[in-house]
């Protein structure tokens, strides 16, 4: 454990300064290379979740894809973080999620009404091996939560709530996500890119979405656009076969967006 716990901090902390041939490898050397102690105890916290032995080595093995250090720095998870993680399914998120927000923090894994016959008992799982995992299920245009949370994020699963079978209203949602957060708390989206000019159209026969249609929706709810990722980005993805297709399944270009509330 300890040998798998120094090689996921040292590759997470190979991230912290891309420009430098040096890295920072102790809290007191961040300084030197524009992290602080806090940001590189963060860092360390992610480490810590990515090598945690509790996550299934079907997890581990799709790590190279997900990249999940550079997704819980871009989504600023933290120690005593309140996140959600929309439709979370057999939990990949929430089981990075809780042991860095840790005791202090929480996190909610809510899952779909329509879903909820296969997924309610998953999130219910979750919620056994992790303390700090709470399981809920409800309509996501009328979604609520016991407290204002940090962050909400949803991953590869936006589009699917287009499908007209999911019922959902996709504005309310968004506008749902915006009153459950904090001022200043984020919403991350990853989904798999749509071709430009798409918009919502192959959401059930590709199972993409046009990342500026998508955009402009989720900042109609009164969200501002606060930066993206292309840590999984595929630019040898032409967009135009099913995301769940052997020739691309795992490897479609994907778009990583954070949108915060103001204040």
């Amino acid at each position: 454990m300890k040998i798998r716990l120094n090689l996921a901090l040292m590759a997470v902390l190979a991230l912290a300064a891309c420009a430098s041939v040096e890295q920072p490898t102790t809290a007191s050397d961040a300084d030197a290379f524009g992290l602080s102690e806090a940001a590189m105890d963060e860092r360390e916290a992610h480490a810590t979740a990515i090598a945690d032995p509790r996550r299934p080595t079907e997890d581990v093995a799709r790590d190279d894809l997900r990249k999940p250090a550079e997704m819980l720095a871009f989504g600023r998870v933290r120690a005593g973080a309140r996140v959600a993680d929309i439709r979370p399914e057999e939990g990949y998120f929430t089981r990075l999620f809780a042991p860095v927000v840790g005791e202090t923090g929480r996190v909610y894994a809510f899952v779909p009404t329509r879903t909820a016959t296969r997924e309610t008992p998953l999130a219910q799982g979750l919620a056994a091996t992790y303390p700090n995992v709470v399981a809920m299920e409800g309509a996501l245009d009328a979604m609520t939560f016991p407290e204002p949370l940090d962050a909400v994020f949803m991953v590869q699963e936006y589009h699917d709530f287009h499908i007209p079978a999911f019922n959902v209203d996709v504005n309310r949602m968004n506008r749902a996500v915006f009153d459950a957060l904090k001022p200043g708390g984020v919403y991350i989206v990853i989904d798999h890119s749509g071709r430009p000019g798409t918009t919502n159209t192959e959401v059930q026969t590709l199972h993409r979405v046009e990342g500026e249609f998508l955009k402009a929706e989720v900042l109609r709810a009164g969200f501002v656009f606060d930066g993206e990722s292309t840590a999984v980005a595929n630019p040898a993805d032409d967009r135009t076969i099913n995301v769940f297709d052997p020739a691309i399944r795992g490897r479609t270009d994907q778009f990583v967006y954070r949108f915060r509330k103001p204040g």
